[in-house]
C-alpha cells in the first residue's frame, strides 16, 4: 500500500426509476447528501467537484453551468466545479477526473456527481436525445455503419426506441453470424440480470423472468426483445476519493483502492482489428495500470444498456473469449455463484440506466462487493472488481469507453 494511492472514501446512489416530481437538482441532493453522511465529511471539505450530466440541457434548457447551480445549495462552493459530459460514460469520466485532481495534488478530496432526470412527460423527446450521440453531420454514415455491422434486416420491432437499440441488434445480428450466437444466449443475459436485481432495493425492475418469457416478450430491434433492454430512467450517484494519506489523516475509510481508472475514445482500426476496439484499448491499459490480468477479476459490473451489450463487454474486455459471452451466460459463468459475476446489481437492464449516474451507480455496487456489503448478492471473496462503461457511436464503436478497476487493500 502507498500513501498516494486514490482510495474510494463512499459511494452513494439514489433507487433509479421514474421521479416525476423530482428536479434534477433534488437527485443531485439526494445522492451527495448520502455521500457525505456515509463518509462523515462536510461540504466545505471538499476540494474539487465534478458534475456529469447529459440531458439536463436538451430536456429541459439548464446550459453549461449545471454543476455551479446543482452543487451550491449542498454547500459546496468557492471550490473547482467541473461540468462533464461523455454521453453513458459520463459518470465514470466524472470519477476519472475526480481522481486525476487528487492524484496530481490539486484537491485533497474529489466528489464526482452523475445525475440525470430523462422522464420529463415526452419521451419522444427523451428519445430523441439519443440522436445527438453521433456524429449528426454525416447521418449516412450512420446508416452505413449499422448495414456493415449487421446488414439490414426487416422492421419486426414495435413501439418506440432510441437509436441505441438499433445500433445494439445490428451488432448483435453480427456477432451471432460470425460467432453463432443465439437469441436464446442473449435472453439468458436479460433473464441473469432480472434475478439479480430483485434483491437490490435501488433498482428499478426487481421482478425475475425466465429465459422464455424475456424470448416471448415484445420485439424491439431484431434480435432484441424489452427485457433485454435498459429503460429510460431517472436517478443520481455520486463517490468520494482521496489519497490514502489524507483518507487515515481523517479518519476515512481507505480500503478500496482505485488500481486503474481509464477513459479512452475511438481511433481509426480495421474492422476486424477487434484489439483496436476502444474498449479492448482501455481495458488492456487498465489491466497494465493494475498489474493485473483478466484472470485477477472477481466480479464486474459492465455496460449492458442490452443484454447483449453484455456479451460485448465481457469479450472487449477479456473477461471472456470471442464468441464465448453468450455460452457462458447461459451455462450460469457469469452468475452469482458462478465463476465470474456480472451485474450483480441488475445491471443497466434492471437497474436503469439514468446515462450520467450509470458508471458511478457500477462503482457503488463494486465498492459494496468489496467492503462485503451486499446481502443476498454479495460475491464470496471479492477483492478485485472491474467496471466497464460505454457511451455514444462513431464509425462503428463507442465514441468513448472508460475501465476502472478496483481493490480491496485490507
Amino acid at each position: 500500500m502507498n500513501d498516494n494511492d486514490v482510495v474510494i472514501v463512499a459511494t452513494s446512489m439514489t433507487p433509479f426509476g421514474r421521479h416525476d416530481d423530482t428536479t434534477v437538482k433534488q437527485l443531485s441532493h439526494q445522492a451527495v447528501d448520502e455521500v457525505l453522511a456515509t463518509s462523515g465529511l462536510r461540504p466545505e471539505q471538499i476540494g474539487v467537484g465534478v458534475f456529469s450530466n447529459a440531458t439536463w440541457g436538451a430536456l429541459e434548457g439548464q446550459l453549461m453551468v449545471g454543476g455551479q447551480i446543482a452543487l451550491r445549495e449542498i454547500g459546496i462552493s468557492g471550490v473547482p466545479i467541473f461540468n462533464v459530459e461523455n454521453a453513458c460514460a459520463g459518470g465514470a469520466s466524472a470519477l476519472h477526473l475526480a481522481i486525476s485532481q487528487v492524484l496530481a495534488g490539486s484537491a485533497d478530496i474529489g466528489l464526482a456527481v452523475g445525475v440525470e432526470k430523462m422522464n420529463v412527460g415526452d419521451k419522444s423527446r427523451s428519445f430523441a436525445v439519443f440522436d445527438g450521440a453521433y456524429d449528426v453531420e454525416d447521418p449516412d454514415g450512420l446508416q452505413r455503419a449499422l448495414e456493415e455491422l449487421g446488414g439490414s434486416a426487416p422492421d419486426t420491432g414495435e413501439g418506440r426506441r432510441s437509436v441505441f437499440m438499433d445500433i445494439y441488434a445490428a451488432t448483435a445480428r453480427a456477432h451471432m453470424k460470425e460467432f453463432g450466437t443465439t437469441a436464446r444466449q442473449i435472453a439468458a443475459v436479460a433473464s441473469k440480470n432480472h434475478a439479480h436485481a430483485v434483491d437490490n432495493d435501488r433498482a428499478f425492475f426487481r421482478a425475475p423472468i425466465s429465459v422464455d418469457d424475456v424470448l416471448r416478450a415484445r420485439a424491439l430491434a431484431d434480435p432484441l426483445t424489452v427485457p433485454m433492454c435498459s429503460p429510460i430512467t431517472d436517478g443520481a450517484a455520486a463517490a468520494l476519493v482521496t489519497s490514502r494519506r489524507v483518507a487515515r489523516q481523517l479518519g476515512l475509510r481507505d480500503d478500496v483502492t482505485v488500481l486503474a481508472s481509464i477513459v479512452a475514445s475511438g481511433r481509426p482500426r480495421r474492422a476486424a482489428d477487434i484489439d483496436q476496439h476502444v474498449t479492448t484499448r482501455a481495458a488492456d491499459r487498465a489491466y497494465r495500470a493494475a498489474g493485473l490480468g483478466p484472470g485477477d477479476v472477481d466480479v464486474a459490473e459492465v455496460h449492458d444498456a442490452t443484454a447483449f451489450g453484455e456479451i460485448m463487454a465481457l469479450e472487449r474486455t477479456r473477461l471472456c473469449r470471442p464468441g464465448r459471452g453468450g455460452p457462458d451466460a447461459e451455462a450460469g459463468r457469469t452468475s452469482l455463484g458462478g465463476e465470474l459475476p456480472v451485474n450483480p446489481s441488475g445491471g443497466l437492464e434492471s437497474k436503469g440506466h439514468p446515462l450520467s449516474a450509470t458508471g458511478l451507480a457500477q462503482v457503488h455496487e463494486l465498492v459494496g462487493q468489496l467492503r462485503g456489503e451486499c446481502g443476498s448478492r454479495q460475491v464470496d471473496g471479492a477483492r478485485t472488481a472491474l467496471a466497464e462503461n460505454g457511451g455514444g457511436f462513431h464509425r462503428g464503436e463507442e465514441a468513448v469507453a472508460a475501465v476502472t478497476i478496483l481493490g480491496r487493500s485490507a
